[in-house]
């Protein structure tokens, strides 16, 4: 590669797009930096040796075999921009040659953190229902329309998962001068304390809690692990918060809890997405709905984009990535999440 040739990425971001994640700037120094080649996720081994001979950065996370990236000698980085790590390549291979494979999934954290907070609100006050009987001429006034609200403020607020969602969900509850316990078993107690934040079992975290906010990725360790048990377990009338990926719950042993009147809950996540329309959810009373769009702001998607071009740079100064997070070896093989729909 001469002086003045640019280096190679190859773009295969699907289910994002390069519009949909850059912005009119940034895409504009995408290109005028580096030699853009757009292809199939799904072949890349199909791109000439030119191509992946030269290709320094994959933007996206497409299936990989360790045949093709025998081929790809100047490969530096793999920059996922989704906020999950499929299970599609052969992630020690990519260690072993030095490869940094990073998300920019935190991108998300704040705007999942703020709708979770708006659905502990809605849930606590009856927000939803009162604006639906208002709609309908059912309204009740004052005090008659509190008869199951709760304060936020002082109440005791149990996390499942303390990554970059936990964090910024902790940021967001601050001001509420409620006692937070946080179950994690990948992080030791010392960084928990650090966030201001209690340890605590995931025994405590479902029976001590007030609202139960779950933030946790899906493992191979973790999923449907909780079920109709843990449901009976929590406080009559707490709150169950759903943020990351439905999996990680027996999403049917949460509409039954719900139905049976134990407990409230909100999701933003879902098995089957779309759901279908006779999906029993759509008309659970005590159920909050949203449709897979806590994350989805153009803000948080083109903050990717500026997030990739500065990983970039610092790697073509031959610094290691800072904006972006990078996969751990140790827990990389052991997630389990679904790829993202874009509509």
């Amino acid at each position: 590669m001469t002086n003045t040739e640019r280096p190679l990425a190859i773009s295969a971001p699907e289910p994002r797009t390069l519009d949909l994640i850059f912005s009119d700037k940034a895409r504009a120094e995408l290109h005028a930096k580096y030699e853009i080649v757009e292809a199939d996720p799904e072949n890349i081994a199909g791109l000439g040796d030119e191509i992946l001979g030269k290709a320094r950065y994959i933007i996206g996370q497409p299936p990989l075999s360790v045949e093709t990236l025998g081929r790809m000698p100047a490969l530096r980085s793999i920059l996922n921009v989704e906020s999950n790590l499929l299970n599609n390549m052969p992630y020690q291979v990519l260690f072993q040659r030095g490869i940094h494979v990073v998300t920019t999934g935190q991108v998300f954290a704040e705007p999942v953190a703020e709708i979770g907070l708006g659905f502990a609100l809605a849930l606590a006050r009856g927000i939803v229902d009162a604006d639906v009987a208002f709609r309908q001429g059912k309204e009740l006034w004052g005090g008659e329309g509190n008869a199951n609200a709760r304060l936020i403020a002082g109440s005791e607020i149990g996390i499942v998962g303390f990554g970059d969602l936990g964090k910024a969900l902790r940021r967001v509850l601050s001001g509420f001068r409620s006692r937070i316990r946080v179950f994690d078993p990948w992080l030791p107690q010392s960084i928990l304390e650090e966030n201001g934040v209690e340890p605590a079992s995931m025994e405590d975290v479902l029976t001590r809690s007030d609202f139960v906010f779950v933030v946790a990725a899906v493992t191979s360790e973790n999923r449907r692990f909780l079920g109709a048990e843990a449901f009976a377990s929590m406080r009559r009338g707490a709150a169950f918060i759903l943020l990351s990926r439905a999996d990680v719950v027996d999403f049917d042993a949460l509409m039954a809890a719900v139905s049976s009147g134990h407990i409230v809950a909100a999701s933003d996540v879902y098995p089957e997405e779309p759901l279908p329309p006779d999906h029993p959810v759509r008309g659970l009373k005590g159920f909050i709905r949203s449709a897979h769009r806590a994350g989805a702001l153009d803000s948080a998607f083109k903050k990717m984009g500026d997030m990739v071009l500065e990983d970039m740079d610092l790697m073509d100064r031959g610094l290691p990535p800072m904006r972006c997070k990078r996969a751990e070896r140790e827990t990389v093989s052991r997630m389990r999440s679904k790829p993202v729909e874009v509509n």
